[in-house]
């Protein structure tokens, strides 16, 4: 496993790890409740793949990079939604690029690993 790819896992479990905080972060609107718990779940899930895959565990890079589209696709309509606090929607922004790096780096070492060229 290289720097990069351990520099990926770091990232997206850092973003797993802020939404696992989700509901204790929001003030019920925004994001809703609702949306926080399941950001919370996939944010759990997401940290045990991320030491899945930090342990070696190839089959778990796939799930993660799932997981971790679905959690920053959730925040998508913060850009859309009327009333929704600017500093919302920065971290909302912060978030969607974060994951796509933070998946760029995965992917490439992740092929290497399953013995792709």
């Amino acid at each position: 496993m290289n720097r990069r790819f351990r520099a990926g896992l770091v990232i997206l479990g850092l973003l797993s790890l802020g939404d696992l905080a989700a509901p204790l972060l929001t003030d019920g609107e925004h994001p809703p409740m609702s949306i926080a718990l399941i950001a919370s779940a996939l944010g759990l899930v997401s940290l045990i793949l991320v030491g899945l895959a930090w342990r070696g565990e190839r089959r778990a890079v796939v799930p993660l990079i799932v997981l971790r589209v679905v959690a920053a696709l959730s925040a998508v309509p913060a850009f859309f939604a009327g009333g929704v606090p600017a500093a919302a929607v920065g971290v909302a922004a912060l978030f969607l690029v974060l994951t796509g790096l933070g998946t760029a780096m995965l992917l490439l070492p992740a092929r290497q690993l399953a013995g792709v060229r």
